[in-house]
């Protein structure tokens, strides 16, 4: 099918769109055979509409070109409608179509009834997905934008969060450090962790006078703590705190907490902390970062580089993780 002569746009060429559905209303063709509409956005794409008039209409969807539509092509499920002023009022509607669209070349529906006059061209997507290369790998739907709604949520959630921590707002608890007093929630602390749950549930001192006390921390970690389960924490917090949250953690069973120290202290290995980081390792149970600072020390030998204080960390280490050191020098010592 022949393209017609004629501009391939004109003053009638925008499409407005609202929720899932596009219209594009042409006052008239007048002397082309041929037009197409501005760009319109819908999803995650551009898309254009083209109309070519011969002895039928003939209507074409297509994503604008370029690497989304290449990288990411559309797979639409999407029905089209053609009206016509009148008088008459006429109109035909498609069938549903199900179709990867990549160019104006993928689609065309061809429309038999004609009217003259103006005429208005709906699209329904009914339906939009990204289309994977992969054939095991379903296609995955940009409607409902739920990771909009969850994004939203848990930022409104920590919100709300953060200024019940900060304002006590309802406070029902105080919390005793080394030097300093917190206020904060029984059922917030008893959510996130098991040990302040039984505080809270069984008869103990904690329950009857609404008061922690954390004897080992000081204001400043404690804050850090609470940060953690509000929600609020920054990062350079976190950073100059983590060896105390990771022993509050191991302590109170904040597991998500005890992980991201682990994560973190496993980050920055180096001569100067290797050993200090096993023994940490070893105190706490942490498997990957034990597994990290003996890579560092005997894999990359890197032990060489701490010879001088290796002599006093064999006096106080555990009798457990020597053995595991010397099984480990073991199992990468080759015989000349």
């Amino acid at each position: 099918m022949s393209v017609g002569g004629g501009s391939l746009s004109g003053p009638d060429s925008r499409v407005e769109t609202i929720s899932r559905l596009a219209q594009w209303r042409i006052d008239t063709f007048g002397p082309c055979s041929y037009r197409r509409s501005d760009p319109f956005k819908l999803g995650i794409w551009n898309w254009y509409l083209s109309v070519e008039k011969s002895r039928s209409v003939y209507v074409r969807l297509f994503p604008e070109p370029g690497r989304l539509a290449k990288e990411q092509p559309p797979l639409a499920r999407f029905l089209l409608r053609v009206s016509w002023a009148g008088p008459p009022r006429r109109s035909t509607v498609s069938p549903v179509y199900e179709q990867l669209l990549r160019s104006s070349d993928d689609f065309v529906w061809q429309v038999d009834v004609m009217s003259h006059g103006r005429f208005t061209i709906d699209v329904e997507f009914l339906d939009l997905r990204i289309s994977t290369n992969n054939v095991t790998e379903p296609s995955s739907s940009i409607w409902p934008n739920e990771g909009m709604v969850q994004s939203v949520a848990s930022k409104s959630t920590l919100g709300c969060l953060s200024r019940m921590l900060t304002e006590s707002i309802h406070a029902d608890v105080t919390i005793n450090t080394t030097d300093g007093v917190l206020k904060a929630h029984k059922s917030v602390l008893a959510a996130c962790s098991p040990v302040f749950e039984s505080m809270f549930v069984h008869d103990l001192k904690e329950k009857e006078s609404s008061t922690v006390d954390i004897s080992d921390m000081c204001v400043d970690s404690c804050s850090a703590l609470l940060g953690f389960v509000y929600g609020t924490i920054r990062q350079e917090q976190f950073w100059k705190h983590r060896l105390s949250l990771l022993a509050a953690a191991n302590k109170y069973g904040v597991t998500d907490l005890k992980s991201c120290c682990e994560e973190s202290l496993l980050e920055d290995i180096s001569s100067g902390n290797v050993l200090e980081r096993l023994h940490v390792a070893w105190l706490y149970q942490l498997e990957k970062l034990k597994k990290g600072c003996l890579t560092y020390l005997f894999v990359f030998g890197k032990i060489y580089d701490v010879r001088d204080e290796i002599g006093g960390f064999f006096h106080h280490a555990d009798r457990e993780l020597t053995l595991e050191m010397f099984q480990e020098v073991l199992s990468v010592w080759k015989p000349i």
